[in-house]
């Protein structure tokens, strides 16, 4: 049993490190993609918000699916899906076709996240927050890889070539999981997730606060990882290796603190604590990007911004699992990650028409400041709510109903 948990887990980091390969080469060589099909900042930013859309409105299907079915197929489709269509987005010259194919890929997407978190979080049970975690560790360890590799490949062969260089990465990853991955077996007699559950679920007042912060989360998440690089070379004059190298520095600075996050928040048993720290830090972080005047003071927020960006991921998923239990778990990281992504999309495409209207990513760097003091704001309702749910749950001895 241990050695299945063992290799299903390292597993599904190695595909997360594969998908990684494709997702964060489009920010990346974003510069390169809009030269080759003569498409503006906004157009550029209507690329991410249509995979970010299908992403999102596929995010509790899937959590529903995943529960129901089992996490372990959904996942592979996930990410074969995904990985296929990177490779014809490599072949696309028109941007209509471009943005079409982004929108049934983020659709694959989300076939990899619920599904793969719920996976984990079911090995280890007792340590949830810290296995979550691993899931970003592995999206981490590509984004390094690629902003080590993929600038001088690009240079090399194109970013077409590059990235369907990847995506073959992201086939062979699905193939082995397909091969090895195993999935937790399931408790005897337990009735599978029935629709009716979906809105049980709907009605506990903690999903929609953790929903609210996921929100916040993804803006933050997204507005920085999408347009940094653009960011970078259009704001501040820095060519594509030296973005492709602070890119690296920052996946490198996020890998161990997602980890330590998700450590910090099983250890002190205080998920909001870690989350509100978190945020606190990032508020800071984010209006002080656009106003430093030096590079080594530039690279000093990006690296702190960096540590703390994926810090509070595994324990803000963990909350509603807790408090809902194990067996809707599939469905309630979905449903908190519908909200996440709906902020994804706006921050991605919100920041690309300020950048456009203002020749500045400055305006858009401070909006997200203000969205994560909102977000401290919430996570004191949070822990609040978190206490009083969990002790009505533990007198039931059950998790608000859901477990059997």
């Amino acid at each position: 049993m241990r050695q299945d948990a063992n290799t299903t887990v390292a597993l599904v980091v190695v595909c997360q490190i594969a998908h990684f390969l494709t997702f964060a080469a489009i920010p990346l060589l974003l510069p390169a993609i809009r030269e080759d099909l003569r498409i503006n900042f906004a157009e550029a930013g209507m690329l991410a918000a249509a995979a970010t859309l299908s992403y999102a409105l596929a995010q509790i299907p899937a959590g529903y699916l995943s529960d129901r079915f089992g996490p372990r197929r959904l996942f592979f489709v996930g990410l074969m899906g995904w990985s296929v269509l990177c490779v014809s987005f490599g072949l696309i010259h028109a941007f209509w076709l471009a943005l079409a194919n982004q929108f049934v890929a983020g659709a694959f997407r989300a076939l990899l996240f619920a599904p793969g978190l719920a996976l984990l979080a079911s090995w280890f049970p007792r340590r949830r927050a810290t296995a979550m975690s691993l899931f970003l560790l592995g999206g981490a360890v590509g984004s390094i890889v690629l902003s080590l590799a993929g600038p001088a490949l690009a240079r090399l062969l194109g970013w077409r070539a590059t990235l369907i260089i990847f995506a073959f990465a992201g086939i062979g990853a699905a193939c082995l999981f397909a091969a090895r991955a195993k999935e937790q077996p399931r408790t005897p007699g337990r009735e599978p997730l029935a629709p009716h559950d979906l809105l049980r679920a709907a009605r506990v007042p903690i999903l929609w606060v953790c929903s609210s912060l996921q929100f916040i989360r993804f803006s933050v998440a997204m507005g920085f990882s999408f347009w940094l690089p653009s960011y970078l070379m259009a704001d501040r004059g820095l060519s594509l290796s030296q973005t492709g190298l602070i890119m690296a520095m920052s996946a490198a600075l996020s890998a161990p603190s997602n980890a330590l996050g998700g450590y910090l928040s099983d250890r002190l048993r205080n998920p909001p604590l870690v989350i509100g720290a978190a945020l606190g830090t990032l508020a800071c972080a984010a209006a002080l990007l656009p106003a430093v005047a030096t590079i080594p003071l530039l690279l000093v927020v990006v690296a702190v911004y960096s540590v703390f960006l994926g810090a509070y991921f595994g324990p803000l998923f963990l909350v509603p699992v807790e408090v809902l239990g194990s067996r809707i778990a599939g469905t309630a990281i979905g449903f908190s990650n519908l909200f996440a992504n709906i902020g994804g999309l706006s921050a991605v495409y919100v920041l690309g028409v300020i950048r456009d209207h203002s020749g500045s990513f400055a305006g858009g760097f401070r909006a997200i400041a203000g969205l994560c003091v909102a977000g401290v704001a919430l996570t004191f309702v949070l822990a609040r709510m978190r206490t009083r749910a969990l002790g009505a749950a533990a007198s039931r001895d059950r998790p608000l109903g859901f477990e059997l």
